[in-house]
Parts: C-alpha cells; structure tokens; sequence
C-alpha cells in the first residue's frame, strides 16, 4: 500500500463452514457455506511458500523488491513462470515511471464469457526500506496461490478469470492506473468485478472488507460470516490501493485489508484478538517487513475467503 497523501487504500475454514451448514448453527447461511465448500481450501503453507521466495528474492537483491530495482523484476519472473507452467496465458506490461521501467503482469484463465471478467490484483512491488512481505507479499502470494487453485481444478466457471500483478503501486498506484487507461471502454465495461488485496496478513490483524461494490462486499462479508468472522468496513485504505484506477473508471471493485498504521482500538482487540495500542503491522513500510512480519491464521482466513469470491463471483 502507497503512502498516505490526500486521498487514501487499504484452514480448515471450509470445513468450519461445512460443519456450521451441517449443524445448522447458522440461520439463513446455507447459500454462503455452500458456496465456501465449493471453492478450494487454499493451502496457508503454500502461501507462506511464495512469500519465502518472495523474501530469498530481497535478500539476493538488496533488501528490497521496489520499482526499477533488480528484486523487482526477479519477483514478477518469478510469479509468471508458475502461472505459464499453470496453464495462463500470461502478458508482460512495461512502463516507465520516475526514470526506470517497471512492469505489470496479467494472467489469463483461458475460458469462460470473455464479455464478463471477475478480476483479482495486488501490487507485487516493495518499498526501497524493505522486503514488502506482508505490503504486499501478502496479497501477491494469496492470489498466486489462489490461480494455481484455479489450474489444479481445471476450473471452468461462467465469467472470465483474471489475475494481475501490479508495478510501482507504491508510487501512487503507477502500473494499475497504466493498465486501466490503455483498456478501451468497451474493455472497462467487460470487466465485471474488481478484487484488490493490499496487506492481508498483518502481524496484528483486523478483518476490514471494502465497501465498494454492494455484490463484491456482500460476498466478503458473507464468507466471513459463514465462519464466525467479525468484520469492519475498510477506510483506512481509500485512494490508496489499486482498486483506486477502476473505481475511476465505473468498475465495480471491493477487497480485503488486514490494515496498516493505523492503532488498533480495545474493541478491536477483544473482537479479534491482538494487541490494542498498536498499529495492526508495526513494520509498515520498514526494514522489518519480512517474512516473519505475518499472522498466519489472517493469511489464511484471508486467502481462503479470495478463492470464495472468485469461485462465487465467476460461477
């Protein structure tokens, strides 16, 4: 996630969610928890594996995986080797901002109405001060994760599928913006759905939902409740993710946040457990943001309810 400036963004839980629906623990929850167990469990040690590649990638590179630097470029080969071996059809954007070149990726699932596209993003880069595990490793890794899923089903949903990796976010959301503004309008209109995760597993997390699109939040807010999750709106992010340039535009976007700098309050803490006092990632944006920066049981829940969206929104 950028720095704030005026205008700002942000496992077993399926069979937690099979057993809610079996026991009737819910009312009215059937649709969701159908829904949960349709989509795969996405597994948090792979996750966590891409964000260790993630991190040996810094480490060889500087510390850090920033725009314009060589930990970049490594990190976004990386990502799009796994998906060409998956399956994707995959395309390398190029840009350049601030003197050096940077570089988006988008990852086709072939099939599907090509006319209505459910779309997933993150920003794959780092600030220069640290390796960027969890801003935004994090989202990066879920998502990766979340399109192998998609391969190893050999899923053929309704609506098209597509995953993107965005550059330069850190400098005001730089290869998202380049993405939207090079689609024609009837390009932005085929796109159905939006999906950012920016900071999905803050070392004391909270479970924030994007109240954009009323559909996209409603589905976040319905996984989380089909698994005994309380969640807020997102605020703290506003204008500061790539969601940013599609909603600009009129498309439909919503997400996931386990927040950033902000303090986490009392009541937060007793809803969600943590630390109240303390911001939600203390290493936001700092040499520290490395792959020991994590809450596993948030990349999890969070992963698992990105592979619900996508399944429930594409089918």
């Amino acid at each position: 996630m950028k720095l704030s400036v005026p205008g700002r963004a942000t496992g077993a839980v399926v069979v937690a969610a099979v057993t809610l629906l079996t026991t009737g623990a819910i009312s009215g929850a059937a649709p969701a928890q159908t829904a949960a167990a349709a989509a795969p469990d996405i597994p948090v040690a792979n996750v966590k594996a891409h964000l260790a590649q993630l991190q040996s990638i810094a480490t060889a590179n500087g510390g850090n995986r920033a725009h314009g630097r060589t930990g970049y470029k490594a990190s976004i080969d990386h990502v799009k080797a796994k998906l060409d071996a998956a399956g994707f059809t995959t395309t390398l954007q190029q840009f350049t901002s601030s003197g050096r070149t940077g570089y988006n990726l988008i990852a086709d699932w072939p099939g599907g109405d090509a006319n209505q596209v459910v779309m997933a993003g993150s920003h794959l880069d780092s600030v220069t001060a640290g390796p960027g595990i969890n801003d935004n490793g994090s989202g990066s890794a879920a998502i990766l994760e979340t399109a192998l899923a998609v391969s190893r089903a050999q899923y053929q949903p309704t609506k098209h599928l597509r995953f993107a990796w965005w550059g330069a976010e850190e400098l005001g959301m730089v290869g998202s913006k380049y993405y939207v503004n090079g689609l024609s309008s009837a390009n932005r209109a085929k796109i159905s759905d939006y999906l950012n995760f920016d900071m999905i597993g803050s070392p004391n997390p909270g479970y924030f939902v994007y109240d954009d699109d009323p559909t996209i939040e409603k589905t976040f807010k319905d996984y989380f409740a089909g698994v005994g999750i309380a969640t807020e709106p997102e605020t703290e992010g506003d204008g500061r993710s790539d969601h940013s340039p599609f909603k600009n535009v009129g498309i439909p976007v919503g997400g996931l946040f386990s927040g950033a700098d902000y303090i986490k309050t009392a009541a937060q803490a007793a809803k969600w457990g943590g630390t109240s006092g303390q911001a939600f990632d203390r290493c936001y944006h700092a040499s520290c943001d490395t792959a020991s920066n994590i809450d596993d049981t948030a990349l999890n829940r969070n992963a698992d309810a990105l592979a619900y969206a996508v399944w429930t929104l594409s089918s």
